[in-house]
Order: structure tokens, then C-alpha cells, then sequence
């Protein structure tokens, strides 16, 4: 009787020892949980944000843990300093969009101010950065992984976010155009799109009211937590995900599932 030469096959590796990743808005909240998690799993990270203090006190974070980090102040609305920085790092394998903002008004009480600060850093930004750091992933031969922080409002649509549902829905639309084209260059770009996640941004938005809302309208009755994104973050970044690209995975609890 012959034996089966079949074998088991092997998880790929979630681990990203060796590789370098740059997370933008990685100060405080999202970004940060990002790039923690990209550094835990074996990745030597760079964050960029506009708050100097802010940066330092993230890098102390990192330090206590043993993580070594870069880190970049920088305004990513100046988009010749962000093409000069890019030029003068080695090229990055993993790059996080993450920095966005958000300024929650009625559709008649928008000025276009509010409207240019929410679009420019929230869709704009994250066009030239990710062109930039692509640029020198391809001319390195990388096979790189871009995720872009978007959020389920790029899928559904919430009162008195008109301007941030815009610039959400736009992160998605960007997000499978960069993978159709970046896909001959073997750089993966997908989204992440998270429910209300507790962070200092979201915070003073988050009354009592609005988190019974919150929790009415989620299947699994609970408000996010930064740790709910951070595996995702991995797992995108990771070659466990060699195969996916132009996608969104949406950690909302069930919200839009409804």
C-alpha cells in the first residue's frame, strides 16, 4: 500500500520582522494603536503627526515597551514636505493612513473652511502620501502593503457628517482605484472601516445619548475600543493577506450589516 505524500499546509506568517512601516496621525488614538500593533508584531515603525509633543510622548510609549520608532512632525497638507520626506527615508513595505479628522455639523451649517480642512487631510492627504511612499516601493521592487483608515461612514451615511461621509466614501473609491493600478507593482492597498471607536478625538462627541444610540444600532451592543482594529492592522499588513487587495474590512460591530 503506497503512502500519501500529501502535507498539511502552513499558515502564512503573520509576522513582520524586517519590515518597515510608517503610520501617519500616529500621535494619539487610531494611528497609534496601528502602529503599536505593526511594532509588536516584529516591524520597525516611523510615525508621523503634527503635534511634536504629542509625537514625543508617543515615542516614550514605544520606548517603555522596547520599541524602537522614528518620528516625523510634520504637516501632511504640505505636500512638498511630505515628497521630501519620503525621498530621504529608505523605502517604506507597510504604510497606514490614518490621520483624518472630523467636525460634526448640520448640512446648512457647513462653510468651506470646515469643508477644505475635513477633505484636504482626510482624502487629500492620504492621495499624495500613499503616491509617495508607492513610488518608492515600486522603484525598490517591493511588495508592499498600504492600508488606508477609512470608516463605515464611507459606507452608510450619519447625521450632521455630510463633509466626513464624503471624504470617507472617497478613501473607499481611492482605495480599490490604487489597488487596480499599484496591483502590477505587487503593492496591496485595502481599507479598514471602523465603527465609533473611543479615542480623544471621539470622545467629547460621544455622549450618553449618542452612545445608546450607538449601542441600539450595533448587533453586538458595545462602542469600540482601539484594540478592535489593531489584529486587522496586522493582518493586512502581514503576508496572511498576500491575496487581498481593493477591500474593506468594516469593524463596526454589525452596524452595517442591519
Amino acid at each position: 500500500m503506497s503512502q500519501s505524500t500529501a502535507t498539511l499546509p502552513s499558515t502564512p506568517s503573520f509576522s513582520l520582522h524586517g519590515l518597515r512601516a510608517l503610520i501617519s496621525g500616529a500621535s494619539r488614538g487610531l494611528g497609534l494603536a496601528a502602529a503599536a500593533a505593526l511594532a509588536q508584531a516584529g516591524a520597525r515603525v516611523s510615525l508621523i503627526a503634527l503635534d511634536q509633543k504629542g509625537l514625543e510622548q508617543a515615542a516614550s510609549l514605544f520606548a517603555e515597551g522596547g520599541f524602537p520608532v522614528e518620528t516625523h512632525a510634520l504637516d501632511l497638507q504640505n505636500t512638498k514636505k511630505v515628497k521630501e520626506l519620503i525621498l530621504n527615508e529608505q523605502p517604506f513595505d507597510i504604510l497606514v493612513n490614518n490621520a483624518g479628522t472630523n467636525h460634526p455639523q448640520h448640512f446648512f451649517d457647513v462653510e468651506e473652511e470646515v469643508y477644505d480642512r475635513i477633505v484636504d487631510l482626510n482624502l487629500r492627504a492620504t492621495f499624495f502620501l500613499s503616491q509617495a511612499v508607492a513610488k518608492r516601493m515600486s522603484g525598490a521592487s517591493k511588495q508592499g502593503s498600504i492600508i488606508n483608515i477609512s470608516s463605515m461612514m464611507g459606507h452608510v451615511a450619519g447625521e450632521k457628517r455630510t463633509v466626513y461621509c464624503a471624504s470617507k466614501h472617497g478613501v473607499e473609491g481611492l482605495t480599490k482605484a490604487m489597488a487596480l493600478e499599484l496591483a502590477a507593482y505587487r503593492i496591496r492597498v485595502n481599507s479598514i472601516a471602523p465603527t465609533f471607536i473611543l479615542t480623544e478625538m471621539t470622545k467629547p462627541y460621544l455622549t450618553e445619548e449618542l452612545r445608546a444610540s450607538i449601542i441600539a444600532r450595533t448587533p453586538l451592543g458595545r462602542v469600540g475600543e482601539l484594540e478592535d482594529i489593531m489584529g486587522a492592522v496586522v493582518f493586512l499588513a502581514s503576508r496572511a493577506s498576500c491575496l487581498i487587495t481593493g477591500s474593506a474590512i468594516v469593524i463596526d460591530g454589525g452596524w452595517t450589516a442591519v
